[in-house]
C-alpha cells in the first residue's frame, strides 16, 4: 500500500543531485512524499504530487531522515553519577572509569541488560533516531562479549565489538591481547558487524591497536576506531591506515590528521554531548569540513561521558558551539552518520531509501538550534 506524505512544509531529502553548497540537504518547500513498501517511492512539491492509497498531513511541519546515531555504548548497567559529579568538579575524565561499567554489566542478568536496552532505544526513536549503533565494551571476556553482541543484535541496526575498549581488569596487556585477536574475536565475529578500538593513554596504544584491527579485518569485520579524544595521538593516522570506516572523537587533531581525513574515505565522527560532559576541547568539526573531510554527529550515549540519546542536543551543539551551519550539523547527523556506517539505505530521503520520516513540530530544521533543548521530534514513521 502506498501513502502519500503531504502538508510538508520543509523536507530534508539529502539528495546529491538537489543539494548545492548553500544547502547541503536538498531541501523542497511545501513538499510531498510517498512511501511505497516501506520505501520512499517519490518526493516533490505538493503541486506535482502524484495519487497513492491513503493521504497522511503533516500540517506544515518539517521532515527529514531519521538521525543515524552511528556511536553508542548501550549494552551496559550500573551507575556513574558520582563519577560525573566529580568531573563537574574538576576531576579530569580518564579512562579507566570504564572498569566501573565492566564490573555492574558483568553482574547484570541478560534481562536487566534486555530492559536497560529497550529503554534507551526506545528513549532514541522518540527523539527521532532510526538507525542506530551500538557497541559491546564492558564484557570483555569472550564469553561477555557474546552475549553483549547477541543482545545488542535484538535491539539495534548496527553492532560493534569493542573488547579493546580496555584492557581487562585483572588482565596482563600482552594476554589480554592475546584474547582479543584469539578467543575473543573467534566468539563474536559472526555476530557483529565492526570491530572497533580505543586508541588512547589509559587503553590501547598505537601497536597494540592496529593488531586488533587487522586481525578484524582478516576476519572479515569493517573497522572504526577511538581515536584523538584525551590528547593528540595515532588514532586517526591509523583509522586512515587501516580504511576505517570512521575515527570517533577527533578532540585534538594536527593538520596532518585533518589533512589525511580529508584524503580518505574515513569519517571524522564528533560527539559533541560527550565533549561538554567531559570537558575536553569541543571537537574543530569547522575546520575539518572546511578542509574537505566528511563529518559526522553521534551522541555517544554511555553511562560515564555521554549519558544522552538526544542526537538533536548534539546538532544544536554542533550549530551553537562548533561553529556549523544547521544544514551542516543536520547532514551530519543524517547522511553523514550514514556514511560513517557505509549505509546508503538511510539517512537521506530519496527514491529507493528506507522510508525514516522524522516529522518535527516545527516548520523547519533551523528550529532544532533556534530552540535548543524543545523536544521538537512531532512523530517518526
Amino acid at each position: 500500500m502506498s501513502t502519500l506524505y503531504t502538508g510538508i512544509a520543509e523536507l530534508t531529502t539529502n539528495d546529491p543531485e538537489r543539494a548545492t553548497p548553500q544547502d547541503p540537504l536538498g531541501r523542497i518547500l511545501d513538499a510531498a512524499l510517498v512511501v511505497d513498501d516501506g520505501l520512499v517511492a517519490w518526493t516533490g512539491p505538493a503541486s506535482a504530487a502524484p495519487d497513492a492509497d491513503e493521504r497522511i498531513g503533516v500540517c506544515g511541519r518539517a521532515v527529514l531522515p531519521g538521525w543515524v546515531d552511528s556511536h553508542s555504548h548501550l549494552v551496559f548497567a550500573g551507575d556513574r553519577t558520582s563519577e560525573f559529579e566529580a568531573r563537574m568538579a574538576g576531576m579530569p575524565y580518564a579512562a579507566g572509569g570504564i572498569a566501573t561499567t565492566v564490573a555492574a554489566t558483568r553482574s547484570a542478568t541478560d534481562e536487566d541488560l534486555r530492559r536497560s536496552l529497550r529503554r534507551h532505544v526506545a528513549e532514541a526513536r522518540a527523539q527521532g533516531t532510526t538507525t542506530l549503533e551500538t557497541k559491546t565494551g564492558y564484557g570483555l571476556t569472550p564469553a561477555e562479549e557474546l552475549r553483549a553482541a547477541l543482545l545488542a543484535a535484538e535491539f539495534t541496526d548496527e553492532v560493534t565489538w569493542l573488547g579493546a575498549h580496555i584492557v581487562a581488569p585483572g588482565e596482563e596487556p600482552a594476554d589480554y591481547l592475546a584474547e582479543l585477536v584469539g578467543p575473543q574475536l573467534q566468539a563474536v565475529r559472526d555476530h557483529v558487524r565492526w570491530a572497533d578500538v580505543f586508541c588512547e593513554t589509559g587503553a590501547f596504544d598505537e601497536e597494540q591497536s592496529r593488531t586488533v584491527l587487522l586481525a578484524a579485518r582478516d576476519a572479515g569485520l569493517g573497522l572504526r576506531v577511538h581515536g584523538n579524544q584525551l590528547g593528540q595521538g595515532p588514532g586517526v593516522r591509523l583509522a586512515v591506515e587501516v580504511g576505517a570506516a570512521s575515527v570517533d572523537h577527533c578532540n585534538h587533531l594536527s593538520d596532518a590528521d585533518v589533512d589525511a581525513l580529508a584524503g580518505s574515505d574515513t569519517v571524522a565522527t564528533v560527539l559533541p554531548a560527550c565533549d561538554l560532559s567531559t570537558r575536553q576541547p569541543l571537537a574543530p568539526a569547522r575546520r575539518l569540513l572546511d578542509a574537505g573531510a566528511t563529518v559526522a554527529i553521534a551522541s555517544n550515549c554511555n553511562p560515564g561521558s555521554s549519558y544522552t540519546s538526544s542526537v538533536a542536543f548534539c546538532v544544536a551543539t554542533a550549530v551553537l558551539q562548533m561553529g556549523l551551519t544547521v544544514a551542516e550539523a543536520v547532514h551530519a547527523a543524517t547522511a553523514g552518520g550514514a556514511q560513517a556506517l557505509r549505509r546508503t539505505d538511510v539517512g537521506r530521503l530519496t527514491v529507493g531509501a528506507r522510508a525514516d520520516l522524522h516529522v518535527l513540530d516545527a516548520p523547519s530544521v533551523t528550529h532544532l538550534a533556534y530552540r535548543p533543548g524543545v523536544p521538537l521530534t512531532h512523530s517518526v514513521h
